[in-house]
């Protein structure tokens, strides 16, 4: 029986913007590993995989636990690709839920990467996906609209919408330029804002978030201008090119505002390299947090 809107799961009690806040300030970085498993590219001593379900989704499930306490403690947040797990039907969609929950028993606030957009009860439908699993954020696509974002923001969820993303072809659109001077991605970013400060915690965040790539630097200070309140979710780093020193104008003057999040170079840092991966994922997740953390003004 699915629950009400007043029967919000226990992991989403509060602020969705206080509580990311929080995380960062637990780990004194505003870091986030993307959790993007590949079966491809998993360790080889997670088991032998024979192509069955059963096998596959062992593979998974081993490699994902062993990340989350590899990284916890040193990181504040993950955020799961939804697409891997989804791709092995129920049993990876079960396995997401299980996973949700088993980075809140390891205090890491969680991210849904599954880039939802659609309107009305549809949209509403999606939301609920999220909340159920006990996810803290999703990222969600925008284009539709206010009524397309506002169903995501119920029972204290937090949404991160699609502003400027990573990728390379994204100036095709984002970066086209409207009537009235602002680029698209501008022009988002203002809707963001608006709808946003609705929406504003005690720790003067709002439940609604933007995604802009780490990997324009040089937009970041006019993101950051154009919404204030509002954090910004920064893929790209490491293995798509960001570097930490680029990042410090997507900060505010006490380190928040922005969440730095590495995947590959960080969940695959064991390829290459001898002796147990689980302690190579650990030592690139330390030395990714030091890095972020000394931008953001956390650590000297």
């Amino acid at each position: 029986m699915m629950p009400s809107s007043q029967e919000a799961p226990s992991g989403l009690a509060g602020h969705a913007g206080d509580r990311l806040c929080a995380a960062i300030d637990r780990v004194s970085s505003p870091t986030c590993v993307g959790l993007d498993p590949v079966l491809e590219k998993l360790p080889a001593d997670l088991g032998a995989v024979d192509g069955s379900d059963e096998s596959v989704i062992n593979a998974m499930e081993s490699f994902s636990l062993g990340i989350l306490d590899a990284i916890a403690g040193h990181v504040g947040v993950v955020k799961f690709q939804s697409a891997c797990y989804e791709r092995h039907g129920a049993a990876g969609v079960a396995l997401l839920g299980r996973l949700v929950k088993a980075a809140g028993e390891r205090d890491l606030a969680s991210i849904l990467d599954a880039k939802r957009g659609d309107i009305g009860i549809s949209a509403s439908h999606y939301a609920a996906t999220g909340r159920l699993m006990g996810s803290d954020w999703m990222t969600i696509n925008g284009w539709l609209g206010e009524d397309g974002i506002s169903p995501f923001l119920q029972d204290g969820a937090g949404a991160f919408v699609l502003v400027r993303t990573s990728n390379p072809s994204s100036a095709q659109l984002q970066s086209l330029q409207l009537k009235d001077g602002r680029s698209v991605a501008e022009g988002m970013a203002d809707l963001v804002t608006e709808l946003g400060a609705r929406h504003v915690g005690e720790r003067g965040y709002s439940t609604l978030g933007a995604v802009v790539g780490a990997t324009h630097p040089e937009e970041l200070a006019g993101f950051r201008d154009r919404m204030p309140g509002v954090f910004m979710l920064l893929p790209g780093y490491g293995a798509q090119g960001g570097t930490a020193e680029s990042l410090s104008p997507a900060f505010d003057a006490n380190g928040m505002g922005a969440i730095v999040t590495a995947s590959r170079s960080v969940i695959y840092a064991f390829h290459d390299q001898a002796g147990d991966w689980k302690t190579s994922v650990t030592t690139a997740a330390i030395e990714f947090s030091e890095a972020i953390g000394t931008v953001a003004g956390f650590r000297s």
